[in-house]
């Protein structure tokens, strides 16, 4: 069975094109296990497959490292995009993508006859509790002060839905981004995003009973209005180098608590590279603009048959 590796800004995943692929999968959770082993299978952030669809251009099911299906990815859709249209599959500039978190919309940014960039309407914020979803511990929508004790320390949570749940927490800025003494004095001392201990706060936080369908955690460090740093932790794949429904939410948050304006386009800085963002008010729709691009190509075979 062919595949294709491919990343977006880091976040990598193997694609398998189900349109050319005659053979059946049987077991999607196992074969997504197998195949992001970085030590015995091809290494990735999970697989995802490129579909047929009764109503959109494309279907897209994505899969984590440890079998279990997710509703998005903000990355991985974009190369899909990418991988229709270099493959052949579409010469439309813009298409559908039918996901578990509803249909996308996406502009193809093509040069020299290959997609560069893609720009993703990634839909409207869902902000319910019910339908994130998390289990407030006050009573309010959005839900912006989720405070939890993990370990030894106390976060306050902004809660967003990109058609997956999302956790964020601004853990540093400055008197120029914060805007209450409070938070100043909560914030300035904590350290930077880089030193960010995220594997131990990240892994506590995505399994909390507050968050019945478990939860990606993002933790923010804002520069300035327009631009913020962040650092994530998937939910079933662990810290990632880029997450784009997780730079969607944390944006969405940032201009929740009042950090950032909607209209104007915000950079996200990931351990993979940027990604920009904007929250457009006319619609309420957030987009989403980044690259996507092709690792390599090669041949499944049945690896754990082989090692018997």
């Amino acid at each position: 069975m062919k595949f294709t590796k491919m990343e977006g800004l880091g976040n990598d995943y193997v694609y398998i094109d189900c349109f050319s692929n005659e053979q059946k999968i049987e077991d999607i959770s196992r074969l997504a296990q197998i195949v992001s082993n970085r030590h015995f299978g091809v290494g990735s952030d999970g697989l995802i497959l490129i579909c047929k669809s009764n109503i959109a251009d494309f279907k897209m099911r994505m899969f984590n490292s440890d079998g279990s299906e997710a509703e998005m990815c903000g990355n991985g859709i974009r190369c899909v995009g990418k991988f229709v249209y270099d493959k052949g599959l579409t010469k439309k500039e813009k298409i559908t993508i039918e996901t578990l978190a509803g249909i996308k919309r996406l502009k193809l940014n093509v040069e020299k006859g290959e997609v560069k960039t893609v720009r993703v309407d990634m839909g409207e914020p869902i902000l319910e509790p019910e339908k994130i979803p998390v289990i407030p511990t006050k009573n309010e929508i959005p839900v912006k002060n989720l405070e939890l004790q993990v370990l030894d320390k106390k976060f306050k949570f902004t809660c967003v839905s990109m058609g997956n749940p999302h956790a964020v927490a601004f853990i540093k800025g400055t008197k120029n981004t914060l805007q209450t003494i409070k938070d100043v004095e909560e914030n300035l001392n904590e350290k930077s995003v880089e030193e960010f201990e995220l594997e131990k706060y990240g892994k506590v936080v995505e399994v909390d009973n507050h968050f019945p369908k478990k939860v990606n955690v993002e933790f923010i460090e804002i520069v300035n209005e327009n631009y913020l740093k962040m650092r994530v932790w998937e939910r079933g794949s662990g810290e990632t180098l880029a997450c784009g429904t997780g730079a969607c939410a944390s944006v969405v948050a940032t201009i929740l608590n009042g950090y950032a304006k909607k209209n104007t386009p915000i950079i996200v800085k990931l351990l993979g590279g940027n990604l920009e963002i904007e929250w457009n008010e006319k619609d309420n729709h957030v987009y989403m603009t980044g690259p996507a691009n092709i690792v390599f190509e090669g041949y499944l075979i049945d690896s754990e048959k082989e090692r018997k």
